[in-house]
């Protein structure tokens, strides 16, 4: 057990795992706000969401263009992980690839307006684009071929058509509340699934 040096500092080790838990702390709320505010919220509602001072967020992050991406590579950080998770936990491989969805869902929902911020910068775009297309195709892939495998949805579904199909589902709720993205996704997903022999 490291112990604290004899100026009664606090280890290296032990500060890097605060700082890392802060960062995190702080994207969440980030992304919380972006979703109810947008991406022009004050920083000083991030500051009080995550119960930091403003001088912190600052120091992680100079530019709210720094923010904007760190919140976007949390975010999928968070979604490719979850995949992994939810298919060791869950029922069945349908099962997680249907809470995948939902994370995913909810990801995409945050995104639009993160990605109309980052349309100015279209480089810095394009590079988190292929960002996201690198961590989640994958990860989509590993659930379909799982529930494949099990029997529970036929082969010849490719990951990148259902994550585009999903995002394009997606489009226009934030111009209409009536619309519910979520029922029609249900409704793609009920649309591979094999009938259960009974």
């Amino acid at each position: 057990m490291p112990s604290a040096s004899q100026s009664g500092d606090v280890p290296a080790r032990s500060k890097r795992a605060d700082a890392m838990r802060n960062q995190q702390t702080l994207l969440a709320a980030a992304a919380e706000v972006f979703v109810t505010s947008g991406v022009d919220a004050p920083i000083r509602a991030i500051a009080a969401r995550a119960g930091v001072g403003l001088g912190t967020i600052y120091r992680h992050f100079p530019t709210r263009a720094d923010l904007v991406v760190a919140v976007y590579r949390h975010q999928v950080e968070a979604c490719a992980e979850a995949g992994p998770s939810l298919l060791a936990g869950a029922g069945s491989p349908f099962a997680a690839l249907r809470q995948w969805v939902d994370l995913f869902v909810d990801f995409l929902v945050t995104k639009h307006g993160l990605a109309n911020a980052l349309q100015s910068d279209s480089s810095g775009f394009d590079a988190l684009h292929a960002y996201f297309l690198d961590r989640l195709v994958p990860v989509c892939t590993q659930l379909l071929d799982a529930a494949v495998d099990a029997g529970e949805i036929g082969p010849g579904t490719h990951a990148y058509e259902l994550m585009r199909g999903i995002g394009n589902l997606c489009i226009g709720r934030d111009s209409d509340p009536r619309y519910d993205p979520r029922r029609l996704v249900a409704l793609l997903l009920k649309g591979l699934q094999r009938p259960q022999s009974s």
